[in-house]
């Protein structure tokens, strides 16, 4: 099998539609990872769940467990550029050739499970993949982020060392609920019976039914805000240093990753790592030199210029607003204009009322990606009247990031923004000219 057609097998599966009251949502992927030797049980591994941020804790929570001399493989989702990037083994993708073999040795298994569950949807191929990849490659640990909500997610086929939830939002409402003490249920289902389980959730009700989860089930409960004090920041523009101080010691951390969010994230990721066996635990040093290189592609990348560009990855509410404290406190009052697109399941109301906090202009946009729709442009133009803001539309993406760098003065700031598709659309094309 070549790439491109385990890739439009794949694209031919996409199908992610899952319900809280659908029984034995786990059936089939239980199934699948039985048909290929349950490969995920023959590692060590750590679960990260949560509404926003876990894709950045997990990928800092692998990042040190790397420093710390260990093959590390980590799966997250959505990817940017490529599916290949679902399963990274020592921060690199599988390569395409290495891919299409694996999915080509996995279709007997696919088949035989199709015929008794139904198709393996193309989340579940992509994930059993990556496991797969990883037992394989004789990872020595794999960081596994939650596709979506927790308790009937795919990745709840392993038992990990540590689980971690880092945020509770409202998103995926049709799914998870419509209140957030709803979502946090769902979400905790990743608790397991002596597995510790940290929470970094800041609300009293959706932390409290976690809490009572990890009870019932026998997991100790970790709450990062008890666990790990964030002490003074400086110099947040470029690069931003804080301290993280633990039971265990105190870490001095200087990174790249921007705002209050990602330091909420890393003394997630921390408090994960010290709940880690002593095996596995990478030392403070360990973590502090991950921190110091560490990047996540689309999540507050900043690209100096004149004007300045940011790449941020907000397609629901609570990242808008995280997306926009973190843009105050790294510039300031400097005038912004955000490129955005958004997906036609989120709730771009509430997106774009966080945006118009700190946005000065607009210009709307939208992407074009296999079995994935964006609201129209000039419909998000008419949500930003009917809230007071207003912008430019633009069918071609790189015509609005265009447009936007254009218009914006040299010490201003460009934000792409809103779905995933459209960050990877224009990072990829980056840098584009005017």
């Amino acid at each position: 099998m070549e790439y491109a057609a385990a890739e439009a097998y794949l694209l031919g599966t996409i199908n992610e539609t899952v319900s809280p009251r659908m029984p034995y949502r786990l059936e089939r992927m239980i199934a699948l990872m039985a048909a290929l030797g349950n490969p995920q049980d023959t590692y060590p591994t750590v679960h990260v769940g949560g509404t926003s941020g876990k894709g950045s804790t997990s990928t800092m929570i692998a990042a040190a467990l790397q420093t710390s001399g260990k093959r590390v493989g980590l799966h997250t989702k959505p990817h940017l550029r490529s599916m290949t990037e679902r399963a990274r083994v020592d921060g690199v993708a599988v390569s395409e050739a290495r891919f299409a073999e694996l999915l080509e040795e996995m279709m007997p298994a696919i088949e035989r499970v199709a015929a008794a569950h139904g198709r393996p949807t193309y989340y579940e191929t992509l994930l059993a993949l990556a496991f797969v990849h990883f037992a394989r490659e004789r990872v020595d640990a794999a960081v596994i982020e939650v596709g979506l909500g927790g308790r009937l997610d795919g990745t709840n086929v392993i038992v990990p060392q540590v689980a971690a939830i880092t945020s509770i939002g409202y998103d995926h409402m049709d799914v998870l609920g419509d209140t957030l003490e709803a979502i946090a249920s769902e979400k905790a289902g990743i608790a397991k019976p002596g597995v510790p389980l940290v929470c970094a959730i800041d609300d009293d009700g959706a932390r409290a039914v976690v809490a009572a989860e990890a009870a019932r089930v026998g997991a100790r409960f970790v709450q990062v805000r008890d666990a790990v004090r964030i002490g003074e920041v400086r110099a947040p523009r470029d690069r931003q240093a804080f301290t993280l101080e633990t039971a265990r010691g105190r870490y001095a951390i200087s990174t790249a990753m921007l705002g209050a969010f990602q330091r909420r994230n890393a003394a997630t990721a921390v408090a994960a790592l010290e709940a880690l066996p002593d095996a596995l635990r990478p030392t403070i040093a360990d973590v502090e030199r991950a921190f110091a290189s560490l990047t996540v592609p689309g999540r507050m990348e900043v690209h100096p210029g004149a004007p300045s560009v940011v790449f941020d990855i907000a397609h629901n509410a609570e990242k808008a607003a995280h997306l926009v404290a973190s843009l105050r406190e790294s510039f300031g009052e400097r005038r912004m204009t955000f490129v955005v697109s958004i997906g036609e399941s989120k709730d771009a109301r509430e997106i774009l009322r966080a945006f118009g906090a700190l946005a000065s202009a607009f210009v709307f946009t939208r992407f074009e990606t296999a079995g994935r729709h964006a609201i129209e442009p000039e419909r998000l133009a008419s949500i930003a009247r009917e809230l007071g803001a207003s912008g430019a539309v633009a069918r071609d993406p790189r015509e609005a990031l265009a447009i936007a760098r254009r218009e914006a003065a040299d010490d201003e700031i460009v934000v792409v923004t809103g779905s995933t598709f459209i960050v990877a659309e224009l990072r990829a094309a980056w840098p584009i000219a005017v």
